[in-house]
């Protein structure tokens, strides 16, 4: 039972399922910050910065499927080596996109090279998400569900402030030239150790008790069940997703491109604004999951990010166009403060909203969806509009949009803050 697994080795496993995170959304903040050296290296023209962002968003085509299979796979054989698979895969992909020659040196092949390794860092990403929430969150103890399953979305921010911190540090170090040269290609390679850690950490670990203590629902395949009798929530999860993903990709990839290119807003300004930003959401996220295992009632938390993202998308863009560094700062504070709330129990909600036997395919299918659709193409959405209207205020109105969705989703979701997990109320775990 949850109960009897002792608090280190809870402990161990929300560092194990983190570092997956970690890799996975490093390589995501780091793609994004370094998108202008990226387009030089590998996509030179007139339309660089859309073919970068496309070759980004090209990855999650192949996300799904990764789903798919890791999701089979982890509900049939377990969590545990499933992730183990899909960090070699994420680690090493990534890793692979530090060492590729560019464009001068080997022509058209550089580009194709990046998108295949963009293509497996995609397809192992796509089952990393609802394996490593099912594992946070099934090795919880029934009174801090959400405080683990936090560490979902406080991991991802994490790495992106850790990229932001490396991309600063190159930037005051080195000259753009060599930023744009080389020096964008060190973080990439620092992956492959990081992986091999996780790596070692998972394969330390059992399967987790309420997995152990789980069984089939019927013979048929994981995702088959999901879609005949899940369905509803697979959709209500994909909405309450749409918003975040959508202010993720935006923060992380579209505002620090578009306010380099665009409005010649210094790189390094750019990384600081970031920085605060991030940080603000990673100082309130863990107190706001606290909150809701104490309270027992996260629909409130889901609610209030996206209704207050409708509410204040157009303001907080008009600080964001302003070219001030201090209102662009205070923009980023704005985002991150909004995005807090939401974050802090989303991972675990959603999580609750499968049954055990099906909730690794439940959350990737609906994870992947929503991020493959409103996620990866976020940039690319976002710079089509803004060069197709001549309107730099039409991602407000975006993001105002996706966040009406997450808004009816949110009131849709049921709240299962209340209900005990299937190892807390076992008798004994049964041997799988």
């Amino acid at each position: 039972m949850t109960a009897s697994v002792p608090a280190p080795v809870r402990r161990k496993a929300v560092v194990a399922a983190s570092i997956g995170n970690f890799i996975e959304w490093f390589e995501f903040g780091l793609y994004g910050f370094f998108a202008a050296a990226i387009a030089a290296n590998f996509f030179p023209g007139s339309h660089s910065l859309i073919s970068t962002f496309a070759a980004f968003g090209v990855s999650f085509v192949l996300r799904p499927l990764g789903a798919l299979i890791f999701g089979h796979f982890g509900d049939r054989m377990g969590r545990r080596t499933t992730l183990s698979i899909s960090i070699i895969g994420m680690s090493a992909a990534t890793f692979v996109i530090g060492l590729l020659p560019n464009y001068d040196g080997i022509g058209l092949a550089a580009p194709i090279l990046l998108v295949v390794a963009r293509v497996v860092q995609g397809f192992s990403a796509g089952g990393e998400f609802g394996g490593a929430t099912a594992f946070m969150v099934e090795y919880a103890p029934a009174h801090r569900r959400t405080f683990y399953g936090s560490w979902q979305m406080f991991t991802q921010f994490a790495a992106t402030l850790v990229a932001t911190v490396i991309g600063a540090l190159l930037s005051m170090a080195l000259t753009p030239e060599a930023l744009t040269d080389w020096g964008w290609r060190v973080p990439f390679l620092v992956t492959l150790p990081l992986g091999a850690i996780g790596l070692y950490l998972r394969l330390r670990l059992d399967e987790t008790p309420e997995f152990q203590a789980s069984s089939p629902e019927d013979s048929g395949a994981p995702l088959m069940i999901t879609l005949r009798k899940h369905w509803p929530n697979v959709l209500k999860v994909i909405g309450l997703i749409i918003s975040g993903t959508t202010c993720t990709y935006m923060v992380q990839a579209f505002w620090p491109a578009f306010l380099v290119k665009n409005l010649g807003i210094p790189q390094a300004d750019m990384f600081v604004a970031m920085m605060v930003g991030i940080s603000a959401l990673l100082l309130t996220c863990p107190a706001w999951a606290l909150l809701a295992d104490r309270i027992g009632r996260r629909k409130p938390f889901l609610i209030a990010t996206p209704l207050a993202l409708m509410v204040l998308a157009i303001p907080m863009y008009q600080l964001i166009l302003s070219g001030s560094f201090a209102l662009i700062v205070l923009a980023y504070v704005l985002l991150g403060l909004l995005m807090a709330p939401s974050l802090a129990a989303i991972s675990t909600a959603i999580a609750e909203a499968f049954p055990t036997e099906v909730r690794y395919s439940g959350l990737s299918l609906a994870y992947s969806a929503a991020v493959s659709i409103f996620g990866g193409s976020t940039p690319l959405i976002l710079s089509t509009l803004v060069e197709t209207t001549g309107n730099p205020m039409s991602p407000a109105y975006y993001l105002i949009a996706v966040a009406a969705v997450s808004v009816l989703a949110a009131f849709a979701l049921a709240d299962t803050s209340t209900t005990p997990a299937r190892a807390e109320v076992a008798e004994e775990v049964p041997a799988r």
